[in-house]
């Protein structure tokens, strides 16, 4: 390809970035609260609840994204007028597929994490005389979350690359045009660019965490 040719493909793929991003951080933002809270009920003791939260993160975590995301697009519109008028959009579709599927794996990397706070640190914290709350905000959570920090770091850069998946609920996202490139200019080039562009996204992702992680060794 030319070097214009090229410079225009880039442009158009480009314009995929935005929902590439928008999804990540809104997916972010609203999984990882979700993931912890899933995390609290599936260790709580009312047993109905503790079953529930368990099966949804084990049906989530057993099947495949793509499929979950068909099921809320093609699927949940035809079970109510309600579900029709919620999930107007693909993107709407892809945001809430891709929150409830994400949720299940960080509640299980916040379940690792809690587990992997010593026993020791409850008795420390009550020995203090601190509250049942002060002891998880001020003790525990700050030691979950570094331990959990790398598996995070893990799902998030899997978030990047799952992005693509919802080209198959006609998402406008970068694989979409770059196929379309490759389709109208029937080279294979564009999805070269995309491959960079999806490189160059995670490893913006991974210079962060490497950061964060630093920082929480303090």
């Amino acid at each position: 390809m030319a070097w214009s040719e090229i410079v225009v493909v880039t442009q158009a793929l480009l314009q995929g970035l935005g929902t590439v991003l928008t999804l990540f951080f809104v997916v972010m933002i609203a999984s990882i609260p979700l993931g912890f809270l899933l995390t609290l009920a599936s260790r709580c003791r009312f047993a109905p609840l503790r079953w529930v939260v368990n099966a949804y993160i084990y049906v989530m975590r057993g099947t495949p994204l793509m499929l979950q995301l068909f099921f809320i697009y093609y699927g949940l519109p035809f079970v109510s007028d309600f579900f029709k008028m919620v999930l107007n959009s693909a993107m709407v579709c892809a945001l809430l597929g891709f929150s409830l599927n994400y949720a299940a794996y960080f509640a299980e990397i916040f379940r690792g994490g809690l587990l992997a706070v010593d026993k020791g640190q409850y008795e420390a914290s009550q020995v203090l005389g601190l509250s049942r709350v002060q002891t998880t905000v001020r003790v525990i959570l700050p030691q979950m979350f570094r331990v959990a920090l790398p598996s995070i770091t893990n799902e998030s850069i899997t978030l990047i690359k799952d992005t693509a998946l919802v080209f198959s609920i006609s998402v406008l996202e970068i694989l979409y045009y770059a196929k379309a490139a490759v389709t109208r200019t029937g080279n294979v080039f564009p999805y070269v660019i995309a491959f960079l562009i999806y490189l160059l996204l995670n490893t913006v992702l991974q210079l962060f965490f490497n950061w964060l992680e630093k920082k929480l060794d303090y």
